[in-house]
Order: structure tokens, then sequence, then C-alpha cells
């Protein structure tokens, strides 16, 4: 199977963790670095998650790099309401024996892409903070892509954290902004557009218990994983499978979670579906429009817009992701993660 590079940005809470998970789990994916930024946690706790993973996991050659502690051009909001007070639910990763990288995370966007031209496969499922400062001062990133899929946005669904926007892009509009103004410069260069997989579709992706306990026995973990609404909050894994018990147990803050906000004892895989689609653009159908941020408005700030009719008459600036098959999506998740925690650490 051919290589797969990958530099995965993220603001690593629950379901960014379960996203590094299936790319580390992917035979063929070569993961360059990852690139730590502020959102679900601060960034120090973000950068201390993904070194605790990937130290759970043995994979200390992978870079982690430290992004920018605060948004373009507002202060930081996070929500650990959502994601627990360390962003991983209630998991309990262990204590990192490195440091981070000493290149920032905005100057890895550049170093990587110019290091592997047209092989690099950009992740975002955080804001887009890090993109946006090093297209500042090396505009050719994007066109050094191999592709870029962010999670983010979203169109003709209720938004989660206004009635109208998402949190990546409410954290930090003006990023997402810069990086599709960047793309519309690029219009009839060749050069791909993003992929947006935004609420509309990563709201239908959903985790259940079934798919814990089935990620469990693929993994050969014991006993068998049963989360059920009933357990008392902040009941934790006994899963004999280091790995199985730390997704376990984030996940289960992560229901609920849902739960108290009446979606029900499931679990939006938003990050890991984003994470697939980077490897496998093909696992989503996907539409080209014009896209743009509002900036300004007081209702509406951090609100994307699709351009449905072409009013605007401006070129297309992303792909946006509108339709998948979620039983495909999760048995890969499933199978892969639970390869993974059999395989060992």
């Amino acid at each position: 199977m051919a290589e797969t590079k990958v530099l995965f940005d993220c603001d690593t809470g629950v379901d960014d963790s379960l996203a590094l998970l299936y790319l580390l789990a992917q035979p063929e994916v070569n993961l360059l670095g990852i690139v730590s930024t502020a959102g679900n946690v601060p960034g120090p706790q973000v950068v201390e998650n993904n070194l605790g993973w990937l130290e759970l996991l043995g994979r200390n050659d992978v870079e982690v790099y430290v992004g920018s502690d605060s948004p373009l051009s507002t202060p930081l909001i996070t929500t650990e309401e959502t994601h627990g007070p360390f962003g991983v639910g209630y998991a309990e990763l262990p204590t990192p024996s490195r440091a981070p990288s000493d290149v920032p995370g905005a100057q890895a966007w550049s170093d990587l892409t110019r290091a592997h031209p047209g092989e690099v496969v950009g992740l975002v499922t955080g804001p887009c903070t890090n993109l946006a400062l090093a297209l500042r001062d090396d505009p050719g990133i994007l066109a050094r892509l191999r592709r870029l899929v962010i999670m983010g946005g979203v169109f003709w669904h209720p938004g989660n954290t206004t009635p109208t926007s998402e949190w990546n892009v409410a954290v930090d509009p003006e990023s997402l902004w810069e990086v599709l103004r960047a793309y519309g410069e690029l219009d009839g260069t060749g050069t791909p557009l993003p992929i947006l997989c935004p609420l509309d579709l990563t709201e239908t992706i959903e985790l259940t218990p079934d798919h814990v306990l089935r990620l469990a026995d693929a993994a050969g973990s014991s006993p068998a994983e049963v989360l059920a609404p009933e357990d008392d909050d902040g009941t934790r894994s006994t899963a004999s499978d280091p790995v199985v018990r730390a997704v376990s147990d984030a996940v289960r803050f992560y229901f609920e979670f849902h739960r108290d906000h009446d979606h029900g004892y499931i679990a939006h895989m938003h990050d890991p579906f984003a994470a697939a689609v980077a490897l496998d653009p093909t696992i989503a159908e996907t539409a080209p429009y014009t896209v743009d941020v509002e900036l300004a408005g007081a209702l509406t700030r951090g609100t994307t817009i699709a351009d449905t009719y072409g009013a605007w008459n401006r070129p297309h600036t992303a792909q946006i992701a509108q339709s998948t098959d979620p039983v495909r999506f999760f048995d890969r998740l499933v199978d892969s993660i639970g390869r993974l925690a059999r395989a060992g650490v």
C-alpha cells in the first residue's frame, strides 16, 4: 500500500484523540508531525495530550509541535465542559518522557511541505490558527500540499457554539477566513480545493457504546467493555488493554456530555471522520462552493456561508463534504483502533 504522509493539526479533545489513534493505526500513514493548536483546551494542555497519547502507544518517533496559544485576533475560548478538564474526558494518560519540538507549529507547516512537496496531506481538526499564521510567511504552502482536509463549519444545520456557528471556526474565524481567501487567490492554478467536513455531516457520525464494545473485542481486551447510560457518571474502565481503557474513559465523558445536551448516549465523531476523509476522500460525497466566514456580525460571527447559487460571482474556495456511509466509516474506525490496541504498547 502506498505511503500517505500526514501533518495533523489539532486541539486535542476527545474526538481529536480518536482521530490521532485512527491515523496511527493505519499502516500506510507516515505521520510527519502533530501541530498542537489551542482550542478545546489551552495550548500547553493540547501539547501534553498529544505527547501523552504517543507515550501510551510507544510512538516517540512522531514529532509534536507547539502552536499558537491564542487565536489570531481574539481571546481564546475553551470547552472543558465538553471534553473534560484536561481535554481527554476521564482518561489518564502517561506523563510524557520527552519534550515537544523547538520548531514552532506554523514553521512546521512550511518546513514539512517544503521537504515533501506534493506529498503531504494536511489535516486540521481544530482552529486554523497555525495554518493561517504559516500562510502569512509562506503562501506557497497550499500549492505544495497533496490535499487539505478541515473539520469545521456548518451550513444547512444548527451550530454547536452559536445558533449558526461551529466550534473550531467560532474560536478563530479569522484563521479560516484567511485560509479560504488564500485558496480563492489560487483559482486557476490547479491547486486542489480544501475539503471541509462540517457539522451537517459530522453530526450524523454517532459513536455508540456498541462501537466501544466492538473495539475492545477487536483488541482482545477483557472483560467486555460495556458502557451504559445508567452507569454512574465518571465510572472508570477496568479493561485489561491500556489503550481500550484510555479510549473508553475518554469517550464516556463525551457520551455523558451528549446525553446531557439531549443528543442521547452517543458521541459525535467529528474529527475521526475528517481523518478518514484525509486518507480516503472517496468515503464522502463532496461538492465545490464559494465559502466565506462572517467576521463582524453581532449574532453571526463565526458563521460559514456557502454561495449555493453563485450570487457572489467568485471562485470556489472549498469542497464541502455532504454525505457518507457511517457504517463503513465505523467499521474502519473500530477495526483499525482495535488492531492498534491489540498490537500492544
